[in-house]
């Protein structure tokens, strides 16, 4: 067998607004409205029906094949199509127009816990998983205890699945789908729910799957690193359509070339602050520098400005850069002092964060400037905890092992528990009133 997908020009349409009512008087009352051209009575108040019959494709004439054994990544950012197309794979909706064809049977896990049943128990939810996926029950008794011991479920599998939490739901249903007998696996990137050491357990299941069991896979994640490693093509999707189909470098590359302007220059002047900012200090801008995109690799630095103004006489400001994980865990932090600066002034400060001891994956760069008054109190004038968002990709031509020097130019006292164990080396490479 040479293929096992083939999509062939496939489309998906979607029609915009509401549709339909709630009863068949109220559909009746409002087609009757329609053709009088009267309002429609069932309407919501002040609400304006643009668009209401307007139509769009999800999916846009989409065509390519899929090898047996192949680990193929399907990328995009959000609202490219990507959820709809493996929607349309797995035959949760029919597409528009064109045809799929599958040669096997098919595993996908689109969202938490797809396809199990509230009121049954773990146990019970992995039979009728097996058989919606087509096995008999004698199939999944031989998999049951490599499926509980994967997802490490052992002591909850006979309690109701409605009391699992999100991660317990990925443990049980990655590993019905990991370990049941379908030639084709679908992840819509779920795995995001899960810790960081189930995830890991994942992917080297996943890589496993792919290369020695033969197992046919379709992937979507907006974490490229996941990608490189897991994937050897990629699709990428654009509004619906397929741009690039290929090795999995070019895909990445595709994907990362779009110029996002917004993530690499900000104007702060708009941005709502938290109530126990003093204002006393006020970014007004930032940007990264010399930057199409917010992608860097391990050992690069990142070169970024702010521009600020103080509405008033501050004395002992310092400004403080956090880079958090995309979980929220705090990697680094450094910060800079600037004395006592007088009101009305403006400043363009330039900066830059080495990455060489951050580990691949999705980070923010996070920015506080705050003050000691007279009484010794820290004052807190301006703080944006988003300021950038990075993505941080890994450099395969170069192995880095972090040394563990911290030097003294910290204006504050480390704190492992707050900051975490890497340190971020920040220089300050100019500063100058505007």
């Amino acid at each position: 067998m040479n293929t096992m997908i083939e999509i062939n020009d496939v489309y998906k349409q979607y029609r915009l607004g509401a549709i339909g009512g709630t009863t068949l008087r109220a559909e009746i009352q409002s087609k009757v409205a329609k053709l009088r051209g009267l309002e429609d009575p069932n309407s919501k108040l002040d609400a304006k029906q643009v668009g209401a019959n307007k139509r769009f494709y999800a999916i846009d004439g989409v065509s390519f094949h899929v090898s047996p054994g192949e680990a193929v990544g399907i990328i995009g950012h959000n609202g490219a199509g990507k959820s709809t197309l493996l929607k349309l794979i797995s035959r949760v909706t029919a597409p528009t127009k064109g045809e799929i064809r599958l040669h096997g049977r098919v595993a996908s896990m689109l969202e938490v816990g797809t396809g199990f049943h509230p009121e049954l128990t773990g146990r019970e939810n992995v039979y009728l998983n097996g058989a919606i996926l087509g096995m008999s029950k004698s199939e999944i008794s031989k998999k049951f205890d490599e499926i509980v011991e994967f997802a490490e479920m052992g002591q909850f599998i006979d309690t109701p699945v409605k009391r699992y939490s999100s991660g317990m739901f990925v443990k049980l249903a990655f590993s019905v789908a990991a370990h049941l007998d379908s030639e084709i696996m679908i992840m819509d990137e779920v795995l995001a729910v899960g810790d960081a050491k189930f995830q890991k357990k994942c992917l080297d299941k996943m890589d496993d799957e792919a290369n020695s069991a033969g197992r046919t896979i379709l992937y979507v994640s907006h974490n490229m690193n996941t990608i490189q490693r897991l994937c050897s093509r990629v699709i990428v999707l654009e509004k619906g359509k397929l741009v690039y189909d290929g090795d999995t470098p070019g895909g990445v590359g595709k994907y990362l070339s779009v110029n996002r302007s917004d993530a690499i220059n900000r104007d702060l002047r708009g941005i709502e602050r938290h109530r126990m900012c003093k204002m006393r200090v006020k970014m007004l801008d930032a940007w990264l520098i010399d930057k199409q995109n917010n992608i860097y690799l391990q050992d690069d630095e990142v070169r970024f400005a702010v521009h600020w103004k103080t509405n008033a006489d501050v004395r002992d400001l310092t400004m403080n850069v956090f880079v958090r994980h995309v979980s929220a865990a705090t990697v680094g932090f450094s910060s800079v002092a600037f004395g006592t600066v007088p009101k009305n002034e403006e400043f363009q400060t330039q900066c830059v964060l080495s990455l060489k001891d951050i580990i691949p994956g999705s980070y923010t760069i996070c920015i506080q400037f705050h003050e000691i008054d007279a009484s010794g109190n820290a004052l807190f004038d301006d703080s944006i905890d988003q300021l950038f968002e990075i993505e941080v990709m890994e450099n395969r031509e170069k192995i880095i092992s972090y040394q563990g020097n911290i030097d003294n130019t910290m204006k504050m006292n480390w704190n492992y528990n707050e900051y975490g164990s890497v340190r971020l080396l920040m220089d300050v490479v100019e500063n100058r009133k505007v």
